[in-house]
């Protein structure tokens, strides 16, 4: 902005001068030559008036000592120098001063005025005054310099005001673009500060009472997720209890009614850890979740998981780790939940075999959870709030993918195929590297 404001300045000054300068140095020069032909003026009528009517009879002429740089010179009416000096005959000027009017012209480099003598109502000679016109033209010259160097130290003082200008009118706006910049990073008690313009002050108020409530909306979110966390947690570990309890003192018939429910629980409360996780990482910037699970692991884990569970349905689960590099960590609990959504997606809403595959693909990796039904695109839309499907969970688990810096895509319909995209994470590095975007699906 600061440019800008001092190249509008700037072309606004160079016009302005342009359009006064001009004029001004023509001014400069038709004043000096006409001063210059009006002392030529008066030097020769103060001439012809000392003329004796009588030089023509031999009486002495006495002309007056001209000014340096000028010549005086006396013609007869046969336009013959009779004295003073100049040329021997008289030129255009001395011819037109015979005819009784005052004469200028300009004529080889100088610069003429010729000046009727009368007597008895008859033109009896012309008195001729001259200069070079080199000396008037160096008198404009120097006019002209003075006129440039005014231009220049014009030009000056209006680059400086023009920086001081626009330093005093970006300043404002880099301080609020500073200010929203560290709101940007996290820091919400950051306020924009007051100036002396009063369009920025306006923005910045605005700003600063948005700022303001978007502060008590985060606190009062922040308020509901902790209590919500807490009305949460505490039934769901009363249950567990409950059900742990039951598990040791149960038949040996209703253990596996009571485990596949303690499971059940232990799931739900993941669930419910990881949605927390996940609004708490959308509050703050650059939130992470650490690599802390091996790739096999968390196949192997999810594999005796849902297998029964497929089982029990007819179906079958079968999860391909022949491709996984043994160097890959990832966030486990994260990723745990999105394939136990994907899974659920198929089991509930799929059919035939379910296949879960992992692709290298060096700086990401690619899982994919198959099965061979068909899905349509009103069944991975998002649901409305209270509806069924699968929708709702599908949105849970691409905020998830997002949160990791991945991306989850239905890559396919027939058969339903979804792709869970995460950039790779090598134990030799000792993190769990993202890029600045979510890798693009191959």
């Amino acid at each position: 902005m600061r440019q800008r404001v001092l190249r509008v300045a700037l072309t606004a000054v160079l016009v302005a001068l342009v359009l006064l300068a001009i004029p001004l140095a023509l001014a400069i020069r038709s004043s000096l030559y006409a001063d210059q032909r009006d002392a030529l003026e008066r030097s020769a009528l103060a001439a012809a008036v000392r003329v004796n009517t009588g030089y023509a009879g031999g009486d002495p002429v006495e002309l007056p000592v001209a000014r340096a740089g000028e010549r005086l010179g006396l013609y007869d009416p046969e336009r013959r120098l009779r004295a003073g000096a100049g040329p021997r005959q008289g030129d255009t000027a001395v011819r037109r001063a015979l005819g009784g009017v005052v004469a200028r012209a300009d004529a080889d480099g100088e610069l003429v005025v010729a000046v009727p003598v009368s007597h008895d109502e008859k033109v009896i000679g012309v008195v001729r005054a001259s200069s070079a016109s080199s000396a008037v033209r160096d008198r404009v010259l120097v006019g002209w310099a003075a006129l440039a160097g005014a231009v220049v130290l014009a030009l000056t003082l209006a680059v400086l005001v023009a920086r001081r200008q626009a330093r005093l009118l970006a300043a404002p706006l880099e301080d609020l673009s500073r200010h929203c910049r560290a709101v940007t990073a996290g820091d919400l008690s950051a306020r924009a500060a007051p100036s002396a313009i009063a369009e920025v002050d306006q923005v910045a108020r605005t700003h600063n009472d948005m700022l303001h409530s978007l502060t008590e909306l985060l606190r009062r979110e922040r308020d509901f997720t902790a209590n919500a966390s807490h009305q949460l947690r505490t039934p769901l570990t009363g249950l567990q209890l409950i059900l742990e309890s039951a598990l040791e003192q149960s038949a040996p018939r209703q253990r596996r009614a009571l485990g596949d429910a303690l499971a059940a629980t232990q799931r739900l409360h993941h669930t419910v850890d990881e949605v927390l996780r996940l609004a708490a990482s959308g509050r703050r910037t650059g939130a992470a979740t650490a690599p802390d699970w091996p790739l096999s692991r968390l196949l192997r884990e999810t594999e005796e998981r849902w297998h029964g569970l497929f089982a029990d349905d007819g179906r079958r689960l079968e999860c391909d780790t022949r491709g996984v590099p043994d160097d890959v960590r990832i966030p486990g609990g994260p990723v745990t939940e999105i394939l136990a959504v994907l899974l659920d997606n198929a089991r509930t809403h799929g059919r035939g075999t379910v296949r879960v595959a992992v692709r290298d693909l060096d700086d990401a990796l690619a899982l994919d959870v198959a099965d061979e039904g068909a899905a349509t695109l009103d069944d991975v839309s998002p649901a409305p709030a209270g509806a069924g499907g699968p929708g709702i969970g599908l949105a849970l688990a691409r905020e998830l993918a997002l949160s990791l810096g991945g991306r989850l895509a239905l890559a396919g319909t027939e058969p339903t195929t979804f792709t869970l995209l995460l950039p790779a994470g090598r134990r030799a590095e000792g993190s769990f590297s993202r890029s600045g975007r979510a890798p693009e699906a191959p």
